[in-house]
């Protein structure tokens, strides 16, 4: 028998989470981020399930968009990053790629070539971030120079910083920069990403680029409604290889890390940080064993966790064991190990077996 850990995606779910997207933003057209293996899902596999409702597809380097055209896929790719020397314009043209334009060695790139027809180019205004994207004059004049040396299809994007806390006006400031900017140009707009999506209709534009919640996972967190109507694409799994029972005062794991306090019941889970569980979890984290909450005990070790199952009912060696997914949320175990749930789900490795259902 193989190694019982493995990793679920429901193809359902993400297509099911895009028509979410569909009915936050109805009148917008969707860019969906695959970047990261499509946040840990799996590239080609998502790409191919959320072609027949998106309109384009994101990516961050240009090996993620040879995968894709390689694969068949024949939907504009937005290279979110842009290109990140010359010689690459060449080889992102010929992929037919859509190209982010965030910086004065880019756009002086593009106006040494002749304009490719079937390239749009995103000009980035930074609204804020600080991180890519030219000011607003600075945009202003990119776009006018880009539009005189022949690039006649361009939008105008941004990148939020915070659009997931509702209350700290942030966004609000962002939108005003990036309305300097778009008011001065008549080319359409996209602005929004997930946590925009769901919590700021304004910013909507004529393009979305949703991302981590089409893998079914709420940016607000679990006690918000959207966290209601995602699904979870991605389940992370595998059994009870050995139960054993402990005294008072006896240590579990690595470094004795946790300690008895009275007698207990130990599951050991064949799942470790070689498989994508974060090692550095707290004592208590959440699993779900049979269906029954559990609580994580001592050091996560490479191969092997261990849970206390003290007074569940029937756990045994090949019992099922959630760490994250349908029933358990990857934001929950996240706020448990340090992390955010997007390093969770980007980080996994290839170890654990994976399953995709239709």
């Amino acid at each position: 028998m193989s190694r019982p850990t493995k990793i679920s995606i429901d193809l359902t779910a993400l297509t099911q989470n895009q028509s979410v997207v569909r009915d936050y933003a109805p009148n917008s057209k969707m860019v969906c981020c695959v970047k990261a293996n499509a946040y840990g899902h799996g590239l080609v596999e998502a790409a191919e399930h959320l072609a027949a409702g998106a309109d384009a597809l994101a990516v961050a380097s240009l090996g993620e968009a040879k995968k894709l055209r390689q694969a068949g896929m024949d939907l504009p790719i937005l290279l979110l990053g842009g290109i990140f020397a010359a010689e690459e314009l060449y080889e992102a043209l010929e992929l037919g790629l859509w190209l982010v334009v965030h910086n004065e060695p880019q756009r002086q790139w593009l106006c040494e070539l002749s304009a490719s027809p079937s390239t749009r180019l995103w000009i980035k205004v930074d609204s804020g971030m600080h991180r890519l994207g030219f000011s607003v004059d600075a945009a202003v004049e990119a776009y006018h120079q880009l539009d005189s040396a022949g690039w006649q299809e361009m939008i105008l994007m941004t990148h939020f910083a915070s659009a997931e806390e509702l209350d700290t006006g942030f966004t609000d400031i962002q939108l005003e920069v990036f309305t300097q900017a778009s008011s001065q140009l008549k080319v359409k707009q996209s602005l929004a990403n997930s946590a925009a999506i769901i919590g700021w209709p304004e910013s909507h534009g004529d393009w979305v680029r949703p991302g981590f919640m089409l893998y079914g996972v709420s940016p607000f967190g679990d006690d918000h409604p959207s966290a209601k109507k995602l699904k979870p694409v991605m389940t992370f799994e595998s059994e009870v290889i050995s139960v054993r029972d402990i005294s008072a005062g006896e240590s579990v794991g690595y470094n004795r890390y946790w300690i008895a306090e009275h007698p207990s019941r130990i599951a050991i889970v064949a799942a470790g940080y070689g498989d994508g569980y974060p090692r550095n979890v707290q004592n208590g984290t959440p699993v779900l064993v049979d269906n029954q909450r559990a609580k994580i005990v001592g050091r996560v070790s490479m191969d092997l966790l261990s849970v206390d199952v003290t007074g569940l009912s029937n756990i045994e060696i090949g019992s099922r064991v959630e760490l994250w997914g349908k029933n358990l949320s990857v934001n929950e175990v996240a706020g448990f190990s340090g992390y955010s749930a997007y390093e969770l789900l980007t980080r996994m490795p290839l170890r654990a077996r994976r399953e995709y259902l239709p």
